[in-house]
């Protein structure tokens, strides 16, 4: 192969990977405008930071728009995802559980896990505890931003998922997107190129 060709073939490559990169990113910034308002059998809530035994203001959201889904009937159970942070005394999902029993959700109707440190082990964790109990249909919650790269996680997990991302999400400004849209795009990028690897 003489550099003439090399040239070309690496030129080409990072072209073809711009084209991925930019193609990506309007997906994301595009999906979190879709609300799948769908009868399921279960919300899975994806875990975000805690404050002690109170909800970041993201996992506050979250938490708020799953049980908007219960009441108005388009979930009977939720499953609150995410370990403990570091340092941490309660699991994320302990302190969501918590909140949304102060918010008149039945304990009953609450499934948790508290192992999962990422989104992928989130799904992983969830799908487990879903496949106990016999949970077929899926309504996934997060915010917008992330909301592409959650539900290809969950249907490449194997769940039969919709996407509902919040909408009160406290990444309002583009001061507070801008960061949280590159992070994902780094990640649904890095996610995607080493799906061939697993």
């Amino acid at each position: 192969m003489n550099k003439k060709i090399g040239f070309r073939l690496i030129t080409s490559i990072m072209v073809v990977f711009l084209i991925f990169i930019i193609y990506s990113a309007f997906d994301i910034w595009t999906f979190g405008d879709e609300v799948q308002l769908v009868k399921t059998d279960v919300a899975v809530v994806l875990g975000a930071a805690a404050w002690g035994d109170e909800p970041s203001p993201v996992l506050r959201e979250r938490i708020n728009h799953a049980i908007w889904l219960y009441e108005n009937g388009y979930v009977d159970k939720i499953i609150f995802t995410g370990g403990k942070g570091k340092g941490g005394q309660w699991a994320e999902s302990e302190v969501a559980r918590e909140y949304a029993i102060k918010n008149n959700v039945h304990s009953e109707n609450i499934l948790m896990e508290t192992k999962s440190r990422i989104t992928e082990e989130n799904l992983k964790y969830a799908y487990e505890l879903a496949a106990n109990n016999h949970f077929r249909t899926f309504t996934i919650v997060s915010d917008p931003l992330h909301m592409k790269r959650a539900i290809v996680m969950a249907k490449d997990t194997g769940m039969k998922a919709y996407a509902s991302p919040t909408q009160t999400s406290v990444y309002k400004t583009w001061k507070s997107k801008i960061p949280f849209f590159l992070r994902e795009v780094f990640f649904y990028v890095g996610y995607i190129l080493s799906l061939p690897f697993r």
